[in-house]
């Protein structure tokens, strides 16, 4: 168990810090109170299980160019900035909980410069923002649950080649969102507490596509300040129009896939 005191980020250090490592497990820790709870960098190999990381001065878990470590099972929870996974290939986070990180600078997982990983059976739960994404290429995004969240996912242009498969978003205020009209990641066999589809054929899957990027979630990206209109009447009557006539929200970014609750 490891209890840090510090009250500033200049003025702490972090929990566990690993550095130029390889092949290095961290299991079954407490860690609370410090800077950055875990923090790896030119890190390989690395096994990090079942750890509790909480309430951490910045992230629960940070690292940076550290290829090919596994994140199992941990849990990162109310941590000022969440988690941040940087400039790393080849990455499995899998049956990890990232809850609680609200602020606006928060996430409960953010992803820059990421590629060839795998994001499974994680739980995202009552963030600002579940998963950032920048610059995040070619990787995977399956079975995790997204729930309470302000913005369940919110992909920047950048973030290319992606795949989104088997995810549950529910009671999520904007379920995904982004700031480019093209972009090539893929949604596939979601379930959305939003969709309003029908399931004539009563195979599980809706008969016509899921568009998650509301016309309000596009335009905050745009203009931030505009989050104040949220719960106005003329957003409800915009989102309304735009549903029956899309011309405004990203096209690429569809389920033609959804998953229909009631069938499951």
């Amino acid at each position: 168990r490891l209890q840090g005191s510090g009250r500033s980020e200049a003025g702490s250090g972090n929990g566990i810090h690993l550095w130029s490592s390889s092949r290095i497990q961290v299991e079954r820790n407490e860690i609370r109170g410090h800077r950055d709870g875990i923090y790896l960098e030119f890190t390989e190999g690395a096994e990090i299980r079942n750890n509790l990381s909480t309430r951490n001065l910045r992230y629960g878990l940070h690292f940076m160019f550290s290829h090919g470590c596994r994140y199992l099972e941990n849990s990162f929870v109310g941590n000022t900035a969440g988690v941040a996974v940087m400039y790393s290939r080849d990455v499995t986070m899998r049956r990890n909980r990232f809850e609680r990180s609200v602020g606006g600078a928060s996430y409960g997982l953010l992803l820059k410069e990421l590629s060839q990983s795998a994001i499974e059976d994680n739980r995202f739960a009552g963030n600002t923002v579940g998963v950032f994404a920048e610059g995040t290429t070619r990787s995977t995004f399956r079975g995790n649950l997204f729930t309470g969240n302000g913005w369940a996912v919110r992909l920047m242009g950048d973030a290319v080649d992606n795949r989104f498969e088997r995810n549950r978003f529910q009671g999520n205020t904007f379920d995904v969102t982004t700031n480019s009209f093209t972009n090539t990641t893929i949604f596939s066999e979601n379930v959305w507490d939003h969709y309003e589809g029908y399931d004539l054929d009563r195979d599980g899957y809706g008969d016509v596509p899921f568009h998650p990027v509301r016309l309000f979630a596009f335009l905050i990206e745009q203009y931030e300040p505009a989050l104040i209109l949220l719960r106005s009447p003329f957003v409800q009557l915009l989102e309304l129009a735009e549903r029956a006539f899309p011309v405004l929200t990203p096209p690429a970014l569809a389920d033609l896939r959804p998953v229909v609750r009631a069938s499951r």
